[in-house]
């Protein structure tokens, strides 16, 4: 059996994991060699009333276990949603010795600690056309659809951003949410002020959620406008497995971008609404469901985005004895 402190190590790594407003709706239970994986519904957001983003950010999270247990030299072998009926239970992990750690592995779980969430305008990723068959290759699995698209859909998906702001516009419960998530005091969830960007920085964009914004001078100089890939992860339904292999995926995608190199931030609030979300599948020309898109490019030099808190992992993880 695995060794409790592996999988206290192993989890507090894999809840470096992205999620909604870094709201960390997961909870680990660990018996035995055991490890389930459970949605907190406490931690669910109002606005998420299907709870399809918070199993999004838990796919996320139990990929982010799988490489952090092949780091440490052990094979996971996950079952989905193994309790039939109990949407909350979304995966039972148990784990093999492997036979040997290989440095893609090491990197990998490296990776998880170098990841961040960047808000800024990027500059375009180099090399991107030997990097991309490698990123379709890394997702592994046929119910998530990985599409790079194209430059000249940028201004209508910027457009459809646009709509999605003036729907909320009076969305009372979305702002309270949203301002609440962004709050100026230390905390172990929500993003931390320092991760916010300035209204400027945010038009360069186009396609980012309007936060909060910060009111001090830009960090540097930078991209003059967005120059990132968007890639859109799609399944055919919203169904709470597909939403949690998407989540999967994206932990993938955002992963060997990591490790090659390149900045990221997943783009959820164009997937968040119905109009919004057609107008994206209309725009791709898509007839599958999109769930989240991702900018993928070069930081801007000098830029150093601190690591968001993360909760206790007392708060996360439940150790049966």
């Amino acid at each position: 059996m695995v060794d409790t402190e592996v999988l206290e190590s192993a989890v507090a790594l894999a809840c470096r994991a992205p999620s909604l407003h870094n709201s960390q709706p997961w909870l680990w239970v660990a018996d035995g060699g055991r490890l389930d994986l459970f949605v907190d519904v406490k931690r669910v957001l109002a606005t998420d009333r299907s709870t399809r983003e918070a199993q999004i950010s838990c796919g996320a999270v139990l990929d982010h276990l799988g490489a952090a247990m092949a780091g440490e030299g052990w094979l996971t072998h996950v079952s989905r949603f193994p309790a039939p009926g109990d949407t909350e239970h979304l995966a039972a992990v148990e784990f093999a010795p492997a036979e040997c750690v290989t440095d893609d592995q090491r990197r990998r779980a490296d990776a998880i600690v170098k990841r961040r969430t960047n808000r800024l305008p990027f500059f375009a990723p180099t090399d991107w056309d030997s990097f991309e068959p490698v990123l379709r290759s890394s997702i592994g699995t046929s119910d998530v659809h990985l599409d790079v698209l194209s430059d000249d859909i940028r201004p209508r998906l910027a457009e459809a951003a646009e709509v999605t702001e003036s729907l909320r516009f009076y969305d009372s419960t979305y702002h309270r949410e949203l301002n609440w998530w962004t709050g100026p005091f230390e905390a172990s969830e929500g993003i931390p002020y320092s991760s916010l960007v300035s209204d400027s920085e945010s038009d360069r964009v186009g396609i980012n959620r309007h936060f909060p914004s910060r009111h001090t001078p830009e960090p540097g100089p930078g991209a003059t406008v967005d120059q990132s890939k968007i890639l859109m992860l799609s399944t055919k339904d919203d169904s709470p497995l597909l939403a949690l292999r998407c989540g999967e995926a994206l932990s993938t995608v955002l992963l060997e971008c990591t490790m090659a190199g390149l900045a990221t931030c997943p783009v959820t609030h164009l997937t968040e609404l119905s109009v919004s979300r057609e107008l994206v599948a209309a725009v791709t020309d898509h007839t599958d469901r999109p769930q989240v898109l991702i900018r993928v490019g070069i930081a801007p030099p000098l830029d150093n985005v601190a690591p968001t808190p993360r909760r206790p992992l007392a708060d996360v993880l439940r150790i049966k004895t």
